[in-house]
């Protein structure tokens, strides 16, 4: 509400309560006549004649009314001029975003028009069209910044005139004739206390710019590009068992999900995020980010001694979402009382390997965890229901061979995905940042490789997820390019299907009917195609139930044709019907046997028996058909770094992509 002026002549009966009568405190309605009492009920002054209209209503002396709104006027003048630092703090704040990402511009601008200085003319094109991505990048984040500067200026405005009213107000004698008045500056006092202000900036101010020299004149067509994300550090946040518990010298993990202004997921990495550790002496523990280049992020760290820390995550220099976490750091035993000593020795014997994003793989007959409780309904259980053993210490590694370092020619990866093991006795990796499929023998020997990069059909931009359809063609989900891609045994391209439907696929198997299940990790979803790219079903959404997921990875078949698929940010694995009818799920958050830390990668061997990378805890772990913790495979002579993709070779051991040591390795499994 604005508080008007009215003129000494104004007829209203508003006006007529401000009108200037001849004694300070003569009663509006009775001239002459002296108001000596207030009616709170009404809110008005009495004098003698008006006390017989109010003679239920609760009536105080006036001097008394008048003292008390002065001193509710006062309090609320002080809350709202109480905001005025926090909106000037803001103001300097944002404007220094503002004014950086300014800079940055101008500083790229510079860097742009250096550097297509000593190009040829061709290269003029590609120049004015990251010119004008800069300046629609820089626009969009201007616009948003530069409106929160307008709505802060505003209500610093407001806020500023309405106090100054109030104070002038104040400043005069208190009288019957100031009611309204003051009544008025009281409620615009009020919704400016209440006036929500946009404290947080919005954007950031990062603006950068991707140029590569080398090899310049063979790509100048995607020449550069204008790297920013909408990540704002006041919505983003973190989540994982890291955040409040580890265990002395064992890596811990913090998923960290970045936010726009309005909570949706960003969708691509690159924002300039920190992670640091405080001991109680001050120092820092080390640890690693790891940009999983669609939004999240992962925080490793190893904390060497047990007490009380904090973790502080920032996003452009400020705290993200609950920043900073206090943690607890424990021995080993304090948290795993209830399983015995050899099952702890091996829970920590995985725990050791640094997490990444995991793959399975087979393990020889151990016994169960005790106390570990299985979830879904009830299977027959397979050949390995009954274990042989109890030890859950393996004696030796099972590791046989691994192939590949980090590179791009025959035999070297970069970011190893995708695993697929043929009846024909070959191994194939979806080698993503490659852009190609590599094939070797049972054995390791390099066969071949076919790929080339591009958005094109039979072009390959991400491989992630590889599968062998009984006719021998080589079904590839391509996770940028959102489709999947066949091509012949020979690497011959022959068609694609899911274009138009499919949002980011990452893993892809064929059940026993040929049908393509391709698991969607953006989309939350699993499609079903015919080899002709004809839709059969879907099933899946975004969430956390039974039937939903977060973040799916792999999906592998049984004997019975159902469908397994690893739900990643759930924590969990999930058995589906063709037709998309939950009948199992298994796993919880958390290092004890049978439980995750982002499963990836899944194989089911001839007796049903169900094979999972454990993603976070850098572990390989095998279940029965009930979904019952069976066993491990032993890793720690060559702890996996990063393993994705995990398939079943035609002899019977497990090939995992150890993406972050650029290799995939085979080990032994007995069935």
């Amino acid at each position: 509400m604005e508080a008007h002026q009215h003129s000494p002549d104004s007829s209203s009966e508003e006006c007529t309560v401000l009108e200037a009568p001849p004694g300070k405190n003569t009663c509006p309605q009775h001239a002459g006549k002296v108001a000596d009492l207030y009616c709170s009920a009404c809110e008005c002054a009495l004098c003698e004649d008006c006390v017989s209209d109010h003679e239920e209503h609760p009536k105080v002396p006036l001097s008394q009314a008048l003292e008390q709104h002065r001193s509710s006027l006062q309090e609320r003048l002080g809350a709202v001029q109480n905001r005025l630092p926090q909106i000037s703090d803001a103001l300097t704040f944002i404007k220094e975003i503002l004014q950086q990402l300014t800079n940055q511009r101008g500083s790229i601008e510079e860097d742009i028009q250096s550097s297509f200085e000593d190009l040829h003319k061709q290269l003029d094109v590609r120049k004015s069209v990251l010119l004008m991505e800069l300046e629609v990048t820089y626009g969009l984040k201007q616009k948003v910044l530069q409106a929160q500067v307008d709505s802060l200026s505003r209500g610093e405005g407001d806020i500023i005139a309405t106090c100054t009213q109030t104070e002038e107000a104040l400043a005069g004698e208190a009288c019957v004739a100031s009611l309204q008045v003051e009544r008025e500056l009281g409620e615009r006092l009020v919704e400016l206390a209440s006036l929500r202000l946009p404290y947080q900036p919005e954007e950031n101010d990062q603006l950068d710019l991707q140029l590569e020299t080398d090899g310049m004149r063979k790509s100048i067509h995607n020449l550069g590009t204008i790297v920013t994300t909408s990540a704002v550090a006041s919505q983003s946040e973190a989540m994982g068992a890291g955040l409040e518990q580890c265990i002395v010298g064992h890596p811990a993990s913090v998923t960290i999900v970045t936010r726009d202004k309005s909570g949706g997921a960003c969708k691509s990495g690159n924002a300039i995020l920190s992670a640091e550790v405080f001991t109680p002496d001050g120092s820092i523990v080390d640890g690693e980010i790891v940009d999983h280049k669609n939004g999240t992020y992962e925080f490793v760290y190893t904390v060497p001694k047990e007490g009380d820390f904090s973790l502080a995550l920032r996003l452009y220099d400020q705290h993200i979402k609950g920043s900073p976490f206090k943690l607890t750091v424990t021995r080993a035993f304090e948290t795993e009382v209830e399983v015995s000593p050899s099952t702890t020795t091996a829970t920590n014997s995985a725990a050791n390997a640094t997490p990444s994003t995991g793959s399975s793989e087979g393990a020889k007959r151990r016994g169960k965890s005790p106390g570990q409780k299985k979830k879904g309904s009830k299977r027959a259980s397979s050949a390995l229901g009954t274990p042989r053993r109890k030890t859950q210490n393996p004696i030796e590694d099972d590791l046989i061979f691994r192939i590949g370092t980090k590179g791009r020619n025959k035999g070297e990866f970069t970011n190893l995905q995708g695993v697929a093991a043929s009846s024909s006795g070959r191994i194939l990796i979806a080698d993503s940042n490659n852009q190609c499929v590599q094939i070797f023998s049972n054995e390791g020997e390099f066969k071949s490789r076919f790929g080339v990069r591009g958005r094109s059909p039979g072009q390959l931009q991400r491989p992630t997820g590889v599968a062998v359809h009984p006719s021998g063609d080589i079904i590839i989900a391509d996770y940028d390019n959102k489709w999947v891609s066949i091509f012949s045994c020979e690497g011959k391209f022959k068609a694609k299907l899911g274009s138009g439907r499919l949002m980011g696929p990452k893993g892809v198997s064929v059940d026993q009917n040929g049908h393509v299940i391709v698991v969607d990790n953006k989309a939350c979803t699993v499609f079903i195609f015919q080899l002709t790219g004809k839709l059969i079903t879907k099933f899946g959404s975004r969430g956390n139930g039974d039937k939903q997921f977060a973040g799916p990875h792999f999906a592998a078949v049984n004997q019975n044709n159902e469908i397994i698929v690893t739900d990643f940010h759930n924590h969990s694995v999930k058995v589906f019907t063709p037709e998309g009818e939950l009948v199992l799920k298994f796993g919880s958050n958390g290092e004890g046997n049978g439980q995750f830390n982002a499963p990836t990668g899944v194989a089911v061997d001839v007796n049903g028996n169900i094979i999972v990378a454990d993603w976070g805890n850098s572990r390989i772990q095998v279940f029965d058909g009930t979904g019952s913790f069976l066993s491990y495979i032993n890793t720690s002579a060559d702890p996996l770094y990063g393993p994705q993709g995990l398939a079943l070779t035609s002899d019977g051991h497990v090939v995992v992509a150890d993406s972050g040591n650029h290799c995939f390795k085979v080990y032994r499994y007995l069935q």
